[in-house]
């Protein structure tokens, strides 16, 4: 595998992988393997100044084997259709694994929000909702999108409110997205799920003393040295929840425009706040910038947290990650050929289900 093999091609490579420990056939695999249903399409928003703007926008459904689909929707300028189909297909993995009755989908709009009023996004957010209508992309027993990068409650409340107005008099309307609002029937807890189940899968491998003794790290996150890639909401619940539940010491965080760090460790919520004031997480008081933030990836540290994008860990940097547990917030961070380089070992392509050697990180998969 090479670091320009796309991404859903990675997925691919993962599939087979887990199938050749399998007696499906080849066929089967085949056929689970593939999206269902690709929707590209474009469409034109009318700006309030009166310009126009064509934006480019996808749905893809993995697979129809349980419905509703689901999956979320994210807006990014580099978008595109190889990361939507791959992001959808891990959504079915995801579900089946936990034996959540949905196939799995995703959505994507190439959009980069922060340049973007916020009447603007809501024309193309609620546009985007009419052309998913129209091809009966989105509804309570079809298909439910939900928030992802770039997207959080204000879209989806705009969507189901945008779908509900499509399709007077039906009682489940709402139903048609997750991550809503509370007021609109949000699940309290949702926002912060994710981020929570990584310190969860982080608390049970750090409790486990054998694999900790190889590691040369003592049991429990108390103490743990954390770098965080990611201040979206992922990124920040996995810091907060590690700080303040744990006791980790988040001693990095890495964001686009850079990372900083702070071996006495960071406060990820006054971070926050300083990079909604400035624009930027950099300049932080008491902290280093990093103005590469790839380079923070690479920090002497127990523990690294990628919950950004995916294949963040490749080929070119995987020597170089001196972490000694991976907790994966993101979908599919570590490309396949970074993960052997990753576990320096023969015995098994799997290291979350064995002890790992000193020199080897533990990998654990949260996203």
């Amino acid at each position: 595998m090479t670091a320009h093999t796309s991404f859903f091609k990675n997925v691919l490579h993962n599939v087979d992988r887990a199938a050749a420990l399998t007696n499906h056939p080849k066929g089967l695999v085949d056929q689970i393997k593939q999206c269902n249903s690709v929707y590209h399409f474009e469409f034109p928003v009318r700006h309030a100044d009166g310009s126009y703007e064509v934006i480019d926008a996808w749905r893809v459904e993995h697979s129809h084997h349980k419905l509703p689909t689901k999956g979320g929707i994210r807006y990014a300028a580099e978008v595109n259709e190889d990361e939507v189909k791959a992001l959808a297909a891990l959504m079915t993995y995801k579900c089946a694994v936990v034996d959540v009755p949905f196939g799995g989908a995703k959505g994507a709009i190439q959009i980069d929000p922060r340049k973007y009023t916020v009447e603007q996004l809501e024309r193309i957010t609620r546009r985007y909702t009419h052309e998913l209508a129209k091809k009966n992309f989105i509804g309570p027993g079809i298909d439910v999108p939900a928030p992802d990068y770039g997207t959080g409650e204000r879209e989806m409340a705009w969507i189901a409110d945008t779908y509900s107005a499509l399709n007077p008099g039906m009682i489940d309307a709402v139903a048609c997205v997750t991550g809503k609002p509370l007021s609109l029937g949000g699940v309290h807890g949702r926002k912060e799920a994710t981020g929570r189940g990584v310190y969860y899968a982080l608390r049970e491998a750090c409790n486990v003393a054998e694999d900790m003794k190889a590691l040369g790290l003592e049991p429990g996150v108390a103490g743990k040295k954390i770098v965080v890639q990611g201040l979206g909401n992922v990124g920040y619940h996995s810091a907060k929840i590690c700080r303040e539940e744990g006791d980790g010491i988040i001693i990095a965080i890495c964001e686009q425009e850079g990372a900083i760090t702070n071996p006495a460790g960071l406060n990820e919520e006054e971070v926050f706040n300083h990079r909604k004031a400035t624009g930027s997480i950099l300049n932080f008081p008491g902290a280093t910038n990093i103005p590469n933030s790839a380079d923070a990836l690479e920090l002497e540290c127990d523990v690294l947290i990628p919950a950004a994008l995916e294949n963040q860990i490749t080929e070119n940097n995987a020597d170089r990650i001196k972490a000694k547990i991976i907790v994966e917030g993101a979908n599919g961070p570590t490309t396949p050929g970074a993960e052997e380089i990753l576990v320096k070992t023969e015995s098994s392509s799997f290291p979350i289900s064995m002890p790992t050697p000193a020199a080897s990180p533990s990998r654990i998969s949260s996203g």
